[in-house]
């Protein structure tokens, strides 16, 4: 490999950033399985419209908490993010699937996506050196 393509170490603020983004999708992850354990009244809602049965709101949860669990393990952070973006490609999937509004709607698991991506980048040495970017005057 050549010394144009190898990023260099994160640096302490570029890791302190990545771990805020990357908190910031944990922190919405985790609110949103822990609601669909205790049934309240809008995941009710919510799964009617969608068209799922409630007695998957907890095995979803799960699901979401055991993903979200494997990202924020160092070691296994990028399985994380790989499992999480096929949950989140999921949620996509079923708000395009009932019509519901773009932007706030079916756009939104792409932003947490965005998200968990952009911390772990930031965060992470060798993802960085999996997709270096290069400055415009690289040759």
């Amino acid at each position: 490999m050549q010394a144009s393509t190898l990023s260099a170490p994160a640096s302490k603020v570029r890791r302190r950033t990545g771990r805020i983004i990357s908190g910031l999708a944990v922190f919405f992850l985790v609110f949103d399985a822990v609601i669909k354990f205790f049934i309240i009244p809008p995941v009710v809602e919510t799964f009617a419209k969608l068209g799922y049965p409630i007695g998957l709101a907890i095995p979803i949860g799960v699901v979401l908490l055991v993903c979200v669990l494997i990202y924020v393990i160092p070691q296994t952070s990028v399985l994380g993010a790989i499992l999480l973006t096929g949950y989140l490609g999921g949620a996509v999937a079923t708000h395009v699937r009932v019509g519901d509004p773009l932007f706030s709607h079916i756009l939104f698991p792409t932003y947490v996506g965005a998200l968990i991506w952009g911390g772990l980048f930031l965060r992470e040495d060798r993802l960085r050196s999996l997709l270096p970017f290069r400055s415009s005057n690289a040759a």
